[in-house]
């Protein structure tokens, strides 16, 4: 109970910090779902700091659930072959287009925000990732394909700038091999 009453508190603490975030007019989910490539990433978080310099692109594969909430699938190749995997299941909100779920990797509390899309090009995503009553933005370029357009690099960098994401901790990542099928 205790648990369930500490994510509640940290997930109203991250709605309020992202109040003023709006979700992409119209958004649909299903035509969100597929295979996207994350092709830039921006976060002042000390994790992301350390360890920017050796990020690549990987995949991010939404599905649909049956409830209308979200599987969400990452994968990105090390440079030692291994991968990185993780998937969650994010709860639709009222809002359409923001979503919320708990990581059990970070053991963090996250609020996503589809920001913009062009469902056959580009996502851009706002996340509010929330541990221990400190939140931090983080903010992410989904891409059918493994690179975005300068128009839209231009996008996530006013968007990472709004978030107050410094400019030195907005990344356009460098082109990497993908995971192999599970």
């Amino acid at each position: 109970m205790r648990n369930t009453l500490m994510m509640l508190v940290a997930l109203m603490c991250a709605l309020t910090v992202c109040a003023d975030i709006t979700p992409a007019a119209d958004f649909d989910l299903q035509k969100m779902s597929g295979k996207w490539y994350t092709v830039a990433l921006a976060s002042n978080a000390q994790w992301f700091v350390n360890n920017k310099a050796g990020m690549k692109t990987g995949t991010a594969v939404i599905v649909l659930t049956e409830g209308g909430d979200m599987d969400l699938t990452y994968a990105s190749l090390k440079d030692d072959g291994s991968c990185y995997r993780a998937t969650h299941t994010a709860q639709k909100t009222e809002t359409p287009g923001r979503f919320t779920f708990h990581s059990q990797v970070w053991n963090n509390d996250n609020v996503m925000t589809i920001v913009e899309v062009v469902y056959d090009d580009y996502a851009l995503v706002h996340t509010i990732k929330t541990k221990e009553e400190v939140s931090e933005a983080f903010i992410a370029v989904y891409s059918r394909t493994t690179e975005s357009s300068e128009v839209v690099q231009q996008k996530f960098t006013q968007l990472a700038l709004e978030a107050g994401v410094l400019p030195d901790n907005a990344v356009i990542l460098p082109q990497n091999a993908e995971c192999p099928a599970v």
